[in-house]
């Protein structure tokens, strides 16, 4: 059987990590995080929810020191449960890292029409009411073809555009911040939450999985580990993403509260770019902080599509799936037939536009808990030392309060139809492309 190019070092795993995890939410979405938690709300809720993963970051990192397999939660889950339950927890988890291309993939049009408003021209259809133009289309497209070739190429070659990417954006996020310096006012903080202290903290607690769901995704490529590498440095790598990723939210909501009272960037769309523009008074800071974000998508895009591609590769090596899913590559050493299926799938799904992929998004985000879910109950049964199971229940009960969230009524952001709809129809497929047991639930990894 041919195996993965082994090519990556902690500083590739730390880029993967850090860069599947933070998006452009920080400029898109500033307006609901202030609106939601006032800027102390904010951060202490990134800061608190932050921590709250690191038990399940630590089993992660005992799993795939123990398990370097491609397939991470398929194979932990096929350890001590059935082939169905693996490919189920397979299935899912491959939908949270799945949805975020096709999203990216439109997010980019929507994001490049800030600065060049002719992009929202030629109308071709509408979707649930919104339109889909034809150069934003094209555009979302082109980035799918991109990162499609630059992953088909080797793993190498996205190693190294996902670290170009992300330390372009931490640097260039490092520079807006000492600029502003003096820019600003502390009188900004005088109103530190929106709602009462508690409930503002816990009203982002909520969101908080969707923008830090991404750390999990460096024991996808552990058997792509080059040959000096040392186990430890998968867990290493996922600290030291969660770290930075919690230091990114925390600062960029308090310099943003630092430049303009947050009670009038609550109101504004894009509010990253208000506050900037009035702190520099300047347009082409404006479209310099874009750039970053843009710089921020794509790596997301890149690290999410590697994940996904593992996940489907790992699927097909152990005939869950089609078989063909989990050919290599005899001279790129990639997992080349699942990237062009995903590939294929990006591209068809961006057709769809935005409006169309909210509540599929939704779903990924309770995925991504469910996975965490499955790793953690396949740590209680391997590790049966008393810090293991500990380590176990404690990720397991941060898990099953994130699915709750997602699934109880009373809580404000739980499923509505269209989300339950949206899951139905990907276990629907899941049912339909899966292979019926053939295998013992032994373990089938390379070497």
């Amino acid at each position: 059987m041919s195996r993965l190019a082994r090519r990556l070092r902690t500083v590739d795993y730390f880029t993967l990590g850090f860069g599947t995890m933070v998006g452009v939410g920080w400029l898109v979405l500033m307006d609901d995080w202030l609106t939601r938690g006032g800027p102390l709300g904010v951060m202490l809720g990134f800061a608190i929810g932050g921590l709250a993963l690191l038990p399940i970051a630590l089993v992660y990192g005992r799993l795939v020191a123990a398990i370097p397999d491609a397939g991470s939660e398929i194979a932990y889950v096929a350890k001590v449960f059935s082939p169905r339950a693996s490919f189920a927890t397979g299935w899912m988890m491959m939908l949270a890292y799945l949805i975020v291309c096709p999203w990216e993939a439109v997010a980019v049009g929507k994001l490049a029409a800030y600065v060049f408003p002719g992009l929202d021209t030629f109308e071709l259809y509408s979707v649930a009411g919104r339109p889909v133009f034809l150069p934003r289309l094209l555009l979302g497209l082109a980035l799918t073809a991109g990162i499609t070739l630059i992953n088909y190429r080797g793993i190498r070659p996205s190693a190294s555009f996902q670290k170009w990417m992300t330390f372009a954006l931490l640097a260039m996020f490092a520079a807006f911040a000492l600029s502003a310096a003096g820019r600003g006012s502390l009188e900004n903080f005088r109103v530190p939450f929106s709602h009462a202290g508690p409930v503002s903290v816990l009203l982002v607690l909520q969101i908080v999985p969707y923008f830090m769901t991404g750390f999990e995704s460096v024991p996808k490529c552990a058997e792509e580990a080059s040959p000096q590498f040392r186990a430890e440095g998968f867990l290493r790598a996922m600290l030291l993403a969660l770290g930075v990723a919690v230091a990114f939210y925390v600062t960029v909501v308090a310099l943003i509260a630092y430049l303009r009272p947050w009670q009038e960037l609550a109101t504004q769309r894009f509010a990253t770019a208000v506050a900037f523009e009035h702190a520099f008074r300047s347009r082409r800071v404006v479209q310099l902080l874009l750039l970053a974000a843009l710089v921020s998508l794509v790596k997301v895009f890149n690290g999410n599509f590697v994940a996904a591609s593992r996940l489907l590769f790992a699927l097909g090596r152990r005939g869950l799936v089609h078989a063909g899913f989990g050919r290599v590559h005899e001279r790129n050493r990639v997992p080349s037939v699942a990237i062009l299926a995903l590939g294929g799938a990006t591209a068809l799904a961006s057709c769809l536009g935005d409006a169309i992929l909210v509540p599929i998004t939704e779903v990924g985000s309770m995925a991504s808990a469910l996975g965490w879910l499955a790793a953690c109950l396949a740590c209680f049964h391997l590790q049966p030392a008393p810090g293991s199971r500990a380590l176990a229940v404690a990720g397991m009960s941060v898990a099953v309060l994130l699915v709750l969230m997602k699934i109880l009524p009373f809580v404000p952001g739980h499923f509505s139809r269209y989300e339950w709809l949206a899951l139905i129809v990907w276990a629907a497929i899941g049912l339909a492309v899966r292979i019926p047991d053939r295998i013992p639930a032994a373990e089938v990894r390379a070497g």
